[in-house]
């Protein structure tokens, strides 16, 4: 059957010089093939298994909790914490310029394949990495995020231009859902060889562990080359140069003024950014609470990673035809109600039976807000634009910069509180917020009326 679908998928891409015609099947699939390429870090490295094998290793190498990172003392799921958040933050910084320069250069997939790049060779290089060379670690970790979240930016611009408005809902829903299954067939393997290291030569699990960052690392490379094949730019012929950085933040000035003088975008894009500070941050941190406050050991954590990622599937499709039913503004307060309940359940969570339950709704949920929230935000963008990765980065920083904020409040309350349970429940807080800020964007109603144009 796998073999099926992937045939059936890939083989919809194999004719070349084929067009950016919105709607275009084979268009379509190479897009999402981008997904299947990267979504294996997001799960594998940053999810399922790097941040225990990084608990565990440094936790062995220093004899407790507490590491030396460059001669400062800091408890190793907090300064995680704070490496995430970093590497976001630099982000933050540097995609507005270079989305204003992507979209008056007409090269996004350039700078897509340059931050691809950049995230597959650092997750190759964490085989180096052994638990002692602290600094070492969270210097790969942190460039191979910059890496993955840096290409999304771009990635996430192509949607306008490869399916329009009344599509975009399932063709993102098709994004993630691809990205779901290739991480699990590619986790699948990361737990055979972990489970049965002897067979592959391996002495231990350490070194099988670190030998599936080479595989994801391969995987995320290998697979890109699909849609950098097919994605075109729209190449203005211009070279670059301080001129083109001045016009790229000029690109950038006038999507704002664009997003500030629409009521809809600009409310969608506060509630988007209140609630992303609760979602990004339980999605990349969940792995260490499971770990540190419910015991699940990391065979354990990839087994409850993958039924997470199948629900995350039905999720996303699910999520899509609730919202063709009843609209965007309600699948998206839907799973924010859902959100809520997961965080405050996870304050008295106790055993891991709770924690399995609680991390299948995770996924349910987490399919669905991703999915939804990407499609909502191309729909906003104006018909008649041309600058899709000016205003991609306005969503990726928003969704950027509430990750530094969730991640750095996250760490910071554990750190304060010594207790996992009481950032759990913070992040709450997030969700709510979020949810009433949303109901003044009246997504049901203005989507109806919207037509990307004014309102």
């Amino acid at each position: 059957m796998k073999i099926l679908f992937l045939y059936k998928t890939f083989s919809a891409v194999s004719e070349p010089n084929i067009m950016l015609e919105k709607n275009n099947k084979r268009l379509i699939n190479a897009w999402a093939s981008f997904d299947w390429a990267n979504s294996v870090y997001n799960l594998i490295v940053t999810t399922a298994i790097f941040p225990i094998y990084y608990l565990s290793s440094t936790t062995a190498a220093f004899g407790g909790d507490t590491v030396q990172f460059f001669g400062i003392s800091v408890v190793n799921s907090v300064l995680y914490s704070y490496a995430i958040s970093f590497s976001f933050f630099v982000i933050v910084l540097l995609a507005p310029i270079l989305s204003g320069i992507a979209d008056f250069s007409g090269k996004k997939k350039q700078f897509m394949k340059m931050f691809t790049y950049l995230g597959s060779i650092a997750c190759m290089s964490l085989f180096f990495f052994t638990g002692e060379n602290v600094e070492y670690g969270i210097t790969c970790a942190v460039l191979a995020s910059i890496g993955f979240a840096g290409s999304l930016v771009f990635y996430n611009a192509f949607l306008p231009e490869v399916a329009t408005e009344d599509k975009m809902d399932n063709v993102s829903a098709r994004g993630f859902a691809m990205g779901y299954i290739g991480s699990v067939i590619l986790l699948l393997v990361n737990l055979i060889l972990l489970m049965k290291y002897e067979w592959f030569g391996f002495a231990d699990t350490g070194k099988a562990t670190r030998f599936g960052f080479i595989l994801v690392g391969l995987w995320w490379m290998g697979f890109a080359q699909i849609a950098f094949y097919y994605l075109k730019d729209r190449d203005s012929g211009k070279k670059f140069s301080f001129d083109i950085l001045g016009k790229g933040i000029e690109e950038l000035k006038s999507v704002f003024e664009i997003v500030k003088n629409k009521n809809v975008m600009y409310r969608f894009l506060f509630a988007f950014f209140i609630y992303s500070m609760g979602v990004q941050t339980v999605m990349l941190l969940a792995p260490l609470f499971g770990e540190k406050e419910v015991g699940i050991a990391g065979e354990e954590m990839i087994i409850v990673v993958l039924i997470l990622q199948i629900l995350a599937i039905a999720g996303a499709y699910i999520f899509a035809m609730i919202s063709k039913y009843r609209g965007n503004g309600f699948a998206i307060g839907s799973t924010l109600a859902i959100w809520i309940f997961i965080c405050v359940s996870g304050y008295f969570l106790k055993d891991k039976i709770s924690f399995y339950g609680l991390a299948g709704l995770l996924g349910f949920v987490m399919g669905g807000i991703q999915s939804i929230s990407r499609s909502t935000w191309s729909k906003l963008i104006p018909k008649e634009t041309k600058d899709t990765a000016s205003f991609f980065s306005f969503y990726d920083i928003t969704e950027k910069l509430a990750i530094v904020i969730g991640t750095f409040s996250y760490g910071l309350i554990d750190m304060i509180t010594g207790s996992m349970r009481n950032s759990m429940l913070f992040m709450s807080l997030f969700f709510i917020g979020g949810f009433v800020i949303l109901q003044f964007a009246r997504l049901n109603k203005n989507l109806k009326i919207y037509f990307r144009n004014s309102i």
